[in-house]
């Protein structure tokens, strides 16, 4: 690989030259089309992926194959206006509702901290190394993820030599490529010391237990309690956190996502006084948009708003007479 080659592969995230990857290969083999495409080609196979996938998932097909098109050097048939006229009437047709992650509360969060307190200290009295090493990393994992609001890639992509701890105080975090980061300065996030379901010491017992000095923070461990040098696939997240919670015995737990930490940690804040700036700037949404898909309203149904402003007697109570009819 030349030099030119190595410097536009990193321009692209990885998850999203994956997805891509996908989607070409979805339309070229799967579906049988050809490459370079035509305008009537793209629009076909949207007409025949219509009811099958979500709009979002075409969406993002036809950003792929845009991509190779402009890579490739062709004209990109996707930015006709055919296409996104039946992109359009495809949209209408079938509406979908966007799913969100289910938000992981406090109380919740409480319950799996002293579950995995607990399994750490049997782990730890019963010489399993194996499993000791899980929860400890489970729990720094946890603890992480909600207090900083993290997303799941984030999390995964935490390095070692990129965390500072101050003392008493909290710790910060660089990454240097975060789906907000554009123009990829890297972020630096920072996280509180806290008295209780504290991410400082939860990362401080992990890194001292595994003897973690660079790479990746968060890595499998074996049945022999070895710690892998690779860190834990994004894949992975989502199994291992609906486990985590089934054992510490949270209701639902298949309910839950990588995505229902930092939801939870939105609602936490909003719930305590944090206006919506102050919770951008920490989480390091962009845009109020993003911010408010994650962020539920205090009274969903309006019900306390609506029955606040009521007054009067019970209507329910109040007669009716022959001279009020």
């Amino acid at each position: 690989m030349s030099k030119i080659d190595h410097y536009l592969h990193a321009g692209t995230r990885d998850n999203t030259r994956v997805a891509y990857q996908s989607a070409v290969r979805h339309y070229e083999i799967e579906w049988g089309g050809f490459l370079p495409a035509t305008t009537e080609n793209i629009a076909q196979y949207l007409v025949d992926h219509a009811e099958k996938l979500a709009i979002n998932t075409l969406r993002q097909r036809l950003a792929a194959l845009a991509q190779w098109h402009v890579d490739q050097g062709f004209p990109d048939p996707t930015k006709s206006p055919l296409v996104k006229k039946v992109l359009r009437g495809i949209q209408r047709e079938h509406p979908a509702q966007e799913k969100q992650a289910k938000p992981f509360q406090l109380d919740q969060l409480g319950i799996v901290d002293r579950w995995l307190h607990n399994a750490i200290a049997t782990a730890n009295a019963s010489g399993d190394r194996a499993g000791e090493l899980r929860h400890t990393r489970n729990r720094a994992l946890l603890l992480l993820g909600f207090w900083r609001g993290f997303r799941g890639d984030e999390l995964t992509r935490l390095q070692v030599e990129y965390i500072e701890i101050i003392p008493g105080q909290g710790m910060s975090f660089f990454l240097p490529h975060t789906k907000g980061d554009r123009q990829n300065k890297g972020v630096t996030f920072k996280a509180p010391a806290l008295k209780q379901f504290c991410p400082v010491a939860a990362y401080t017992a992990w890194k001292e237990l595994a003897a973690l000095e660079s790479g990746p923070v968060f890595r499998s461990v074996n049945r022999w309690g070895q710690v892998g040098d690779q860190g834990l696939h994004m894949d992975s997240l989502i199994p291992l956190l609906r486990t985590i919670f089934k054992d510490a015995g949270v209701a639902g737990s298949d309910e839950y996502s990588a995505h229902s930490l930092r939801r939870g940690f939105a609602n936490w804040a909003t719930g305590n006084g944090w206006d919506l700036k102050t919770l951008m700037e920490y989480v390091g949404w962009k845009s109020v948009q993003s911010a408010m898909r994650y962020v539920d309203a205090a009274d969903p149904f309006a019900q306390h708003r609506i029955e606040s402003s009521l007054s009067g007697p019970d209507q329910s109570s109040v007669s009716i007479t022959h001279q009020d009819i």
